[in-house]
């Protein structure tokens, strides 16, 4: 998101170490330089929003390829995407590229790939009038001189008699009208039913087919966007604020409404079943029952057939994540009581998710990047992985479709939900941890964040060496009180670890956020600190 001109440099192919290349959002020409395919540790490639001409380089290793390119290489020397047998994300939407989808990459989102001139007929390419200036595919790959001439018989050169030409017209006319018929009578029915029905086989070596139901109830009170909508909002997706390799967030602003933050799902329309639809289903249905100052919250969601989408739309929290302020921001911002009233939002959070709830909700990857601050640093907590929830939990319970194609009780993310609430525990005790001390919980030099710490959480005379260095001052009471609620969180024997019910209390009644207790920490924290040791 830079303003770089230019080719992409070749020589990027010899940076064997990289695993992420991000030229996303600039104004890059030239073609996509098939040397990128040298990269073998290369995980994802960003390119989209330039203007990128040329193929998509696949495997150029034929002698045809390099005399095309002015090259008598040997064929190790010639190289393209396909040899990048790591990559797993790959973006070149809203460029000029022409030609084909290389086979290699066919697996990826149809996302991947828009905006562009391609050939492909399933992926929504740009109008021909933009791409007028570059070949197209009447005369982008040239005949071999050497392919042999088609050899066209003469009766197929010659005029048809007019009443043959007639009895087609009147044919073509009469299949038409049944077929729109047909469509019209399976449409009528399709709506009078309360239902969507999605074929489903239990496997590919069975041939029997099974219904799954998906409960059009379900849904019902949450708002749904269309994805035009939601295009609009995030300045055509290009507002990119996250990504994994199961899910990309944009940011954006509703017309005349509030900010918001959209995950949409990476995943090909071939590869979403009857499952992961009702898991998605019952996933927005569980997101859109929270209602807490200290959770984000569901606006809604989409859901689309063509082009296929499946995304969920929360409020955005104005001021980033947790993650970014403790460790690429400025740490002098989060001052000690400003970190201890994050801690509180937190447990406030976890507490009505785990304890007010019924079904109770869990976070599923609960760290610092699920912490996201509004404009006065309160916490809300984002469960922006449930995809990855959605998927694994289908995956695990696929066999619970009865044999006569009836609907079943399938085990729904609503209903296992409370089997993480342990996890969540542990995890809220190393987000302690890495609030208070501003170290991530594992990095190359010292390791994981909680072999670190056990040596100065439970001594009192060395328990300073947490606190994070770019804090001026802290309140010595409050840090011998979290280092206790880290060390029962994070305790090896789940039975003696607290509920959020007793942490939120223990929190609530000895940590003091005052403004008044801020200055006074000021003066008196490190004398509190030298007189205890």
């Amino acid at each position: 998101m830079n303003q770089l001109t230019g080719p992409i440099p070749p020589e990027l192919g010899n940076l064997s170490g990289v695993t992420k290349l991000n030229l996303q959002s600039n104004r890059l020409t030239g073609s996509l330089p098939a040397e990128l395919g040298n990269l073998e540790n290369l995980q994802e490639l960003l390119l989209d929003r330039n203007k990128l001409q040329g193929t998509v380089p696949a495997a150029s290793n034929s002698a045809f390829s390099a005399k095309m390119h002015g090259m008598y290489a040997s064929r190790s020397n010639l190289t393209g995407l396909c040899r990048s047998s790591r990559l797993k994300v790959v973006d070149v939407s809203y460029n000029y590229l022409v030609g084909s989808i290389p086979k290699c990459l066919t697996n990826l989102p149809n996302t991947s790939f828009q905006g562009n001139c391609l050939w492909d007929k399933d992926v929504k390419q740009r109008p021909s009038t933009q791409c007028g200036a570059f070949p197209s595919k009447s005369h982008q790959v040239p005949k071999s001189k050497h392919r042999p001439t088609e050899d066209v018989p003469k009766h197929q050169k010659e005029s048809k008699p007019t009443w043959l030409l007639a009895i087609e017209i009147a044919t073509g006319i009469t299949v038409g009208s049944l077929f729109l018929v047909g469509l019209r009578t399976a449409f009528h029915r399709c709506n009078s039913k309360p239902a969507i029905i999605i074929p489903w086989k239990k496997s590919t070596s069975e041939k029997e087919q099974l219904a799954v139901y998906v409960d059009s109830e379900l849904l019902k009170d949450v708002n749904k966007y269309s994805r035009q909508e939601l295009e609009v909002a995030c300045e055509d997706f290009s507002n990119i604020i996250g990504s994994s390799l199961d899910s990309l967030v944009y940011k954006g602003t509703m017309k005349g409404g509030p900010e918001i933050a959209v995950i949409s799902l990476s995943i090909k329309e071939e590869h979403w079943t009857g499952y992961l639809e009702l898991y998605f289903q019952r996933e927005v249905a569980d997101l859109a029952r929270l209602n807490h100052d200290n959770v984000g919250k569901l606006l809604g969601y989409c859901r689309e057939i063509s082009p296929f989408t499946r995304m969920l739309v929360f409020e955005y929290a104005s001021n980033g994540t947790l993650h970014e302020h403790l460790h690429y921001g400025e740490g002098s911002q989060l001052s000690w009581t400003r970190r201890m009233r994050i801690i509180l939002g937190i447990a406030r959070g976890l507490k009505y998710l785990h304890a007010e709830l019924e079904p109770p909700f869990t976070i599923s990857e609960l760290n610092s990047s699920a912490v996201y601050l509004t404009e006065d640093f309160s916490p809300k907590l984002v469960d922006f992985e449930s995809w990855k929830t959605i998927i694994a939990r289908s995956e695990k319970n696929s066999g619970s479709i009865g044999s006569n194609g009836a609907m079943c009780l399938l085990p729904s993310s609503v209903e296992n939900r409370h089997l993480d609430i342990q996890g969540n525990i542990h995890a809220f005790g190393i987000l302690l941890l890495e609030i208070i001390s501003g170290r991530p919980p594992f990095c190359k030099d010292r390791g994981s964040l909680i072999d670190w710490a056990k040596d100065y959480l439970e001594l009192p005379e060395v328990m300073s060496h947490i606190v994070d260095p770019e804090l001026k001052h802290f309140t010595y009471d409050d840090l011998k009180l979290i280092c206790e609620i880290i060390s029962l969180c994070i305790h090896p024997d789940i039975s003696r670890r607290p509920s959020m019910q007793e942490i939120s209390l223990m929190l609530e009644s000895r940590i003091d956020t005052s403004v008044s207790i801020e200055l006074k920490s000021s003066s008196l924290a490190w004398a509190e600190l030298a007189l205890s040791s």
